[in-house]
């Protein structure tokens, strides 16, 4: 693919536009002036949108009809419709959504003319079986299906690999693998949201020993811009942060808040134990939510530390430091009112 840019006259689809990374993409979009069409999942709520020169188009990503008239017209398409979570009812579900409905958006998006295609995949996607001395994994680290836990993954992961062969096929999408994002945004929360939500109210007596890759979802942002406009067709690139081991986290946490933390280490057997008790009694005895599903347990007991050489290197990627983003993402969630008054008080702002 050659060089493409993006700015004023540009019209971009945003898939997923209504999103943590898809609404920082679509910020990214407009400050380059360009024109965006954001697709949303049809009736979710588009509270990171409000204010925003965009036209909403809500559509289902599996509908091909639906999708190419909302695709009309676009000389790009940024493809972050995805379905996340940790305790699936369906799990079936999640590959409906995250394979079927991203081979249905790259096909739909090439038959509609779209020049370029940059394709969110996750860092989730890939093997960390050599980072156990320390080391970084990268985007030639591969997985072993069996080590990816939960439907999320495995359907990303099969995703991707769809993805990749329509690339092959001549498909001219190029793939982001983005960290783990932080910073204003963050409705659901993401799991290293909550990491930052449950710190400032309080709700952290102790931690499981892991390691996060922390970015500012804005960088991440323009991450995916750089792709688009310098990315070789069929490459990944992992864009991420700072590794952070979870003390150092919640110390920049209180670094920055003024709020103390607790330095009680959880070990790991319990964190899984209470984990499988957790998804076997409320999960599927109960038939609720688990409070602490499996998944999430051996996520936090991972270390998931990450290199993103390639994507400094040909697409010119940077990132602020870790510190920054925390921060940001303590500022937004006091300010739309997540965090307890008497919390907020205590707080050095």
């Amino acid at each position: 693919m050659s060089p493409a840019e993006l700015g004023p006259g540009s019209v971009c689809a945003v898939t997923g536009a209504s999103g943590f990374i898809g609404s920082a993409v679509t910020r990214a979009l407009l400050r380059r002036g360009a024109t965006v069409r954001c697709l949303v999942e049809p009736g979710r709520p588009t509270p990171n949108l409000e204010g925003l020169d965009v036209e909403v188009v809500p559509v289902d990503i599996r509908q091909a009809a639906a999708l190419r008239d909302a695709l009309e017209g676009a000389a790009s398409c940024f493809h972050l419709a995805a379905l996340f979570g940790f305790w699936p009812r369906d799990p079936d579900l999640f590959y409906d959504v995250n394979v079927r409905g991203s081979i249905n958006a790259v096909r739909t998006a090439v038959d509609a003319g779209c020049e370029r295609i940059v394709y969110t995949s996750t860092v989730a996607t890939i093997g960390l079986d050599g980072t156990v001395d320390g080391s970084s994994a990268t985007e030639a680290d591969f997985a072993r299906v069996e080590a990816l836990h939960g439907s999320y993954k495995r359907s990303k992961y099969v995703a991707e690999h769809e993805v990749l062969r329509l690339a092959a096929e001549g498909a001219p999408v190029v793939l982001v693998q983005p960290s783990f994002p932080v910073g204003p945004g963050d409705e659901r929360p993401t799991p290293t949201g909550k990491v930052v939500l449950d710190f400032l109210n309080g709700r952290m007596p102790g931690y499981v020993n892991t390691t996060f890759n922390v970015a500012h979802v804005d960088d991440l942002a323009e991450g995916h811009l750089l792709a688009y406009e310098r990315g070789r067709q069929g490459a990944s690139y992992i864009c991420g942060g700072e590794n952070m081991a979870m003390d150092e986290l919640l110390s920049s946490l209180a670094g920055a808040t003024g709020l103390p933390f607790s330095d009680r280490r959880v070990p790991k057997g319990l964190a899984l134990a209470a984990g499988w008790l957790s998804e076997n009694v409320e999960g599927r005895l109960l038939g609720r939510s688990p409070q602490v599903p499996l998944e999430a347990a051996q996520m936090s007991t991972t270390h998931m530390r990450f290199d993103d050489a390639r994507a400094r290197a040909e697409l010119g990627y940077t990132s602020r430091p870790a510190a920054e983003a925390l921060a940001d993402a303590a500022r937004y969630f006091v300010e739309t009112g997540r965090v307890r008054p008497e919390r907020v008080a205590l707080m050095d702002r």
